[in-house]
C-alpha cells in the first residue's frame, strides 16, 4: 500500500497571512530534499507542508491521489495555497490541478521541472535496470507523445519556473540538447502560460539546497514574479 506523510512546519500566523505552502520533492528523493526550502519558507511566516511520496514505486495516478490525500490532510482550510515543486513533483501537481483544482489555490513554483519530459528517459526508460531504480511514474518521463507531460494542458493558474543550466551529469551534457541541468533541457522545463521564468548556475540535485532559488521562490508566491534584480535568463 501506498502511503504519504505530510509534515507540517510552524510557523506565526500573521506573517504568512494564514496561507501555506505545500511542498513536493522530485524522484528518488523525500522530503529532506525540500527542507532548505521548507526553513526558508516557513522563516517568513507561511505554514509549509513537506510532503514525502513514494516516486520510484507508485503508478502516476497512485501519485496523484497521495498528493490528494495530502492536501485534503493539510491545507483545504488555508486561505491560499502555493505549491513549491521540484521535478517530478511539478508534474504531479499540474495533474492533480488538472483534475481537481482547490478553490483557494495561490501560485506555483515549479524548480527543474520536466515539463516536455527528459531526453535521459528517452534514451534509458525503458531498460529494465532504470523502471527497477525509478519505477514506473520516472520511466513514463519521456518526451515523445506516450509521455506523462504530453497531454497536460498549459497553465492558467500563476507558475514561475526556475531551471538550472549547470550539467554536473557528463551523459546529461551528451544526451541533453542545448542548456541543461543534467536532467532536463532548460527549454524543456518551459510550461505555456507561465508567468515568469528564471535560470540559476546550479545542478539538477543542487536546486533545492540552493539559497537563491529560496529566496526566489518566495519572492514569487509573494508577488507573482521572480526578483528582477537577480535575473539570469528572461521568459521567451
Amino acid at each position: 500500500m501506498l502511503t504519504a506523510v505530510c509534515i507540517a512546519g510552524v510557523a506565526p500566523a500573521a506573517a504568512g497571512g494564514g496561507e501555506a505552502i505545500l511542498l513536493l520533492h522530485g524522484l528518488a528523493r523525500d522530503s529532506d530534499s525540500m527542507e532548505p526550502l521548507a526553513r526558508h519558507l516557513s522563516d517568513a511566516g507561511y505554514d509549509v507542508h513537506n510532503l514525502s511520496y513514494p516516486s520510484t514505486t507508485g503508478e502516476p495516478k497512485e501519485l496523484v491521489g497521495l498528493v490528494r490525500a495530502g492536501f485534503d490532510a493539510c491545507c483545504t482550510q488555508a486561505a491560499r495555497v502555493h505549491f513549491v515543486t521540484h521535478s517530478l513533483g511539478a508534474i504531479l501537481t499540474r495533474m492533480f490541478l488538472n483534475d481537481s483544482r482547490p478553490v483557494n489555490l495561490g501560485r506555483v513554483v515549479m524548480i527543474a521541472p520536466p515539463n516536455r519530459g527528459s531526453e535521459i528517459v528517452d534514451l534509458l526508460g525503458d531498460l529494465g535496470l532504470f523502471r527497477r531504480w525509478f519505477g514506473p511514474t520516472g520511466s513514463a518521463l519521456t518526451t515523445d507523445e506516450r509521455g506523462l507531460t504530453h497531454d497536460l494542458p498549459a497553465a492558467d493558474y500563476e507558475v514561475g519556473v526556475i531551471a538550472g543550466d549547470w550539467p554536473v551529469n557528463p551523459l546529461g551534457a551528451v544526451v541533453i540538447p542545448g542548456r541543461d541541468d543534467g536532467g532536463v533541457s532548460v527549454d524543456g522545463t518551459k510550461l505555456e502560460g507561465m508567468a515568469d521564468f528564471l535560470t540559476v548556475h546550479r545542478s539538477h540535485g543542487r536546486l533545492t539546497s540552493a539559497p537563491e532559488v529560496a529566496a526566489q521562490a518566495l519572492y514569487f508566491i509573494k508577488t507573482g514574479s521572480f526578483d528582477q534584480s537577480e535575473r539570469e535568463v528572461s521568459a521567451d
